[in-house]
């Protein structure tokens, strides 16, 4: 009798009690595209739609149990990190995650909310460069993300495409600058790697508030179609249509008062299995 196994995906990040982003968008990505989601909290932040009051934040050594209690027992096919806050905790996902060089990390460098609150300590860009980013296959930042990375402004999409060549040097294998903060009619991405590979995003903007959420679904996206088994590029491409459609069937929803979530299960998808043996 055949047995199966669910594509798993492990999301490291914070937990958002409104619901929209962080490690609640994640496993609703997760689940929404036919993945098994598991999680390691790596702090609690009291927010809503709108905005971060307090964030409190878990021990290292707890995120650090966590991350090795379900790569030992579940072996996630692909790692999502979001909200790291500080050096000792990316000390810490570096030692337990170093040991399974095999699985892709998709890592959304989460800096600052939307409502401007900082999430991350002022040194910990330096251990990120040191620790996480060398073990990252594709690095997903924002315009005001990436400008911290490189200390340089972001106003167009030239910027853009020198700013993901400059940031391929913090080490990482890959990665996707999104262009959403840019004012226009149409949404530019740009992707870069290692492989001197470059490719160029475009859809078109849709106007709405609730966008809350958008850069850990689009990174929790990207790594359940790892899990799933398709190639990085392949998964950027059916990732960035799955966040266009979860706004799009959301920009009409009034969710609180300020930025809403995005529609995780606008087109949910059956659990999947895949054959073991």
């Amino acid at each position: 009798m055949a047995s199966y196994k669910y594509p798993s995906v492990l999301t490291i990040a914070g937990s958002d009690s409104g619901g929209g982003a962080g490690i609640q968008a994640d496993l609703k990505t997760f689940s929404a595209l036919g993945c098994y989601g598991t999680s390691a909290i790596t702090a609690v932040t009291v927010q809503n739609t709108m905005g971060v009051t307090s964030i409190h934040h878990i021990p290292a050594t707890v995120v650090q149990a966590q991350i090795e209690a379900v790569m030992d027992d579940i072996e996630p096919a692909a790692i999502k990190i979001g909200m790291v806050h500080s050096a000792a905790l990316a000390l810490a996902i570096h030692k337990a995650l170093q040991l399974y060089p095999d699985v892709p990390v998709i890592f959304d460098p989460v800096m600052v909310a939307t409502s401007g609150a900082q999430l991350i300590e002022e040194d910990t860009l330096t251990t990120f460069r040191k620790t996480l980013f060398p073990i990252t296959t594709l690095l997903t930042p924002n315009l005001d993300e990436a400008a911290k990375l490189i200390s340089k402004s972001i106003n167009e999409l030239s910027d853009m495409r020198a700013a993901a060549t400059e940031i391929l040097e913090t080490g990482c294998f890959a990665v996707l600058l999104k262009g959403g903060h840019l004012k226009g009619p149409l949404v530019y991405d740009v992707y870069r790697d290692k492989n001197g590979q470059e490719l160029i995003f475009e859809s078109v903007l849709i106007k709405t508030e609730n966008v809350h959420g958008t850069g850990c679904t689009l990174s929790s996206a990207i790594a359940a179609h790892l899990s799933l088994g398709y190639d990085l590029q392949k998964a950027i491409y059916l990732s960035r249509i799955y966040v266009f459609n979860a706004i799009k069937e959301g920009s009409k929803v009034k969710t609180g008062q300020g930025h809403g979530p995005l529609n995780h299960f606008f087109n949910p998808q059956k659990l999947h299995l895949n054959e073991m043996g």
